[in-house]
């Protein structure tokens, strides 16, 4: 048990969020090379119109919008990836450490291409690849956030504590 600030009672939890994220950010970057390849010379049906893998370069945020916004966009992930950290280190729940691990991912996946693609300088394209109809192609990244999103949604309906310690 934490006897006083700073001991490892959350170690556990700390150790899910970052394996989340992680796994989460090496999942959308393979997916993403594997897309520039495969993809490249034209999209693949795999469930007729249903589902298909299309290549696109989104220089937005969700639905492309914003798209002229881009720095703004990137410095607001890295602001919110903080705040992960911050609190990050006080969570005390499995569930709350794989809903942020979902959302560090995720933002780590789509802000690493914001810094290193053309044109870079948090200015870079998100690739997406995923395409449904009716709706906007997308990626493993927008999948963790969404994700992420519904989970920390669910935890706070249900009251599920974030943390035993009253600092927070």
């Amino acid at each position: 048990m934490q006897t006083k600030r700073g001991t490892t009672l959350n170690l556990i939890q700390r150790k899910w969020l970052a394996a989340t994220a992680l796994t989460i950010f090496v999942l959308d970057y393979s997916t993403k090379e594997i897309a520039l390849n495969v993809l490249a010379d034209g999209p693949i049906k795999v469930l007729g119109t249903f589902l298909q893998l299309k290549l696109a370069f989104n220089s937005g945020a969700a639905f492309s919008l914003a798209s002229n916004a881009t720095i703004f966009l990137s410095v607001f992930a890295m602001i919110v990836a903080a705040a992960i950290f911050y609190y990050g280190r006080k969570v005390t729940s499995t569930k709350w450490a794989i809903a942020l691990g979902l959302a560090l991912g995720g933002i780590f996946g789509n802000l690493s291409d914001r810094i290193f693609r053309t044109p870079g300088g948090l200015k870079g394209e998100v690739i997406d690849w995923i395409q449904l109809p009716n709706w906007p192609i997308f990626n493993v990244a927008d999948i963790s956030v969404v994700s992420a999103a519904l989970v920390i949604s669910y935890l706070s309906w249900k009251n599920i504590p974030f943390t035993k310690d009253k600092d927070l």
